[in-house]
């Protein structure tokens, strides 16, 4: 298994960059999606370009709660199918995808 990046919600990509600028963080890449109504960039810490932040602003209006902020942990793995079924043995509920890497 490989740590890939953590991903937040964010309602402002400029402030949200801003404050992550204080902490040294550069964004690194960025993904818009017209169809998908969404944009995402990704930051990182000089020398740690291999794990991200990865911030999610979505295009229409959206409330964040303090739970939906945080949108997800990503990992690779050898094999989606047997860990999402380990997981689900173990009782673990939740979902997994199978998301292929942006270029």
């Amino acid at each position: 298994m490989k740590y890939l990046h953590t991903m937040i919600c964010v309602s402002s990509i400029e402030d949200t960059i801003a404050f992550f600028a204080v902490l040294g963080m550069k964004e690194i890449r960025r993904y818009s999606s017209e169809k998908g109504r969404f944009t995402n960039v990704f930051l990182a810490a000089p020398g740690d370009e291999a794990v991200p932040l990865e911030l999610t602003y979505n295009w229409d209006p959206e409330v964040f709660t303090e739970s939906r902020k945080f949108g997800h942990l990503a990992y690779a793995v050898d094999n989606i199918y047997d860990t999402c079924n380990a997981l689900i043995a173990h009782g673990v509920t939740g979902t997994c995808r199978d998301h292929s890497p942006l270029a």
